[in-house]
């Protein structure tokens, strides 16, 4: 009798962007991104197959892995946690390698209970939900990005500092993400000694934001937090410039791509964001930070960190001589990884031990990291 997973991955074939492919070539290992190729997060997840297809080919480039090279596929789970598995099941009955992914906290925590019944290393670039590792499906789930409770520490820290005397809002999207950052963000900025004067959730997907605005305009509100995506944020923006209200808008790592200021235009001027140490500046990505330009990519948000995460597994296969993941995981485990996004280690929930968190400003269309400790 087939087994589930088996069944499951032939029903999944249509949600994978690669076409499943039968016999394995012996000469090829299989490796996997898997985010929102579709739907409204489409941007964030085509950073994430911008990194994959460059760690992928650059690996290749240099003798592949173990001999072999690597075959990249790509994953479509359009940030819904019910595609999320059935994409997680394919790649499991694929015989896939590592799966870099997913994005949304609310996807990579109920495939990442497939991934280790599977016994299949998933690292994800970008889901930073504390729960992903706190409560760990297994030894095999990683992440190569910052955690919530971290980011929201910093976003809190800074608008007690630069806004504390004035009126703030904090809403979410009940999403996984989006309401675990802005619970974290609340409870960094009460504990500094302010209290917010208005606190909601939203529903994600929705184009008319007015009554919300009209609620935070009665409210005098001066700085509003949303734990959410670009796509709400940027509407949200959008229709309080429309009723002249000129609240400053602040984020978290989900706003780090361009097509923010393609919802905002102008108005997005002065947006404030919270997203890792920008991994553009780190001298072990100049090399293809400058080949990704010369090509007309930005690489921007996390093209980087999910270049990152390929090449943190494909130095571990090497140490390990195998890609079976209980070897690779104890590589990976052991070792220092050193990466386009800099040198760190896994702790033992799977955790990178990497920088804190950064404010980010946004202006003239693109964002940039605020250094000055202010």
């Amino acid at each position: 009798m087939m087994r589930l997973t088996s069944l499951l991955a032939v029903a999944a074939c249509g949600i994978a962007l690669a076409a499943c492919n039968g016999e394995d070539d012996p000469n090829v290992i299989k490796v996997a991104v898997a985010g929102p190729q579709t739907g409204q997060y489409a941007s964030l997840g085509t950073q994430m197959t911008t990194g994959g297809e460059t760690a992928v080919a650059d690996i290749n480039a240099a003798g592949g892995v173990l001999g072999k090279k690597l075959k990249l596929q790509v994953g479509d789970d359009a940030c819904d946690p019910k595609q999320a598995v059935a994409v997680a099941n394919q790649m499991a009955g694929d015989n896939v390698a590592l799966v870099a992914g997913h994005f949304c906290s609310g996807s990579s925590i109920p495939a990442s209970n497939v991934y280790a019944e599977s016994n299949l290393v998933m690292i994800s670039p970008a889901s930073t939900n504390p729960a992903l590792t706190d409560k760990r499906a297994g030894p095999n789930i990683y992440r190569v990005c910052g955690r919530d409770d971290k980011q929201g520490e910093v976003a809190g820290a800074y608008l007690a500092k630069h806004f504390g005397d004035k009126n703030i809002a904090i809403i979410d999207d009940k999403t996984a993400y989006g309401r675990g950052l802005a619970n974290e963000v609340k409870k960094s900025l009460n504990s500094a000694g302010v209290q917010e004067v208005f606190r909601e959730s939203i529903t994600a997907g929705e184009k008319d934001y007015s009554a919300l605005v009209s609620k935070l305009r009665r409210a005098d509100v001066d700085a509003l937090f949303i734990g959410g995506y670009h796509t709400e944020a940027g509407l949200i923006l959008r229709q309080m410039r429309d009723q002249e209200m000129d609240a400053v808008l602040m984020g978290g790592d989900a706003l780090v791509t361009q097509e923010y200021w393609s919802i905002t235009g102008p108005a997005g001027e002065g947006t404030l964001m919270t997203f890792s140490p920008d991994p553009r500046r780190n001298p072990a990505a100049a090399d293809v930070v400058k080949r990704l330009k010369a090509k007309g990519i930005e690489p921007e948000g996390y093209v980087l960190y999910t270049y990152a995460a390929i090449q943190a597994w494909a130095e571990a296969v090497k140490r390990a001589g195998t890609t079976d993941a209980p070897e690779v995981v104890k590589a990976l485990n052991d070792s220092t990884v050193r990466s386009v996004i800099g040198d760190f280690g896994f702790d033992e929930k799977g955790d990178p031990s990497l920088p804190p968190y950064a404010v980010y400003n946004w202006a003239n269309g693109t964002y940039e990291q605020i250094d000055e400790d202010s």
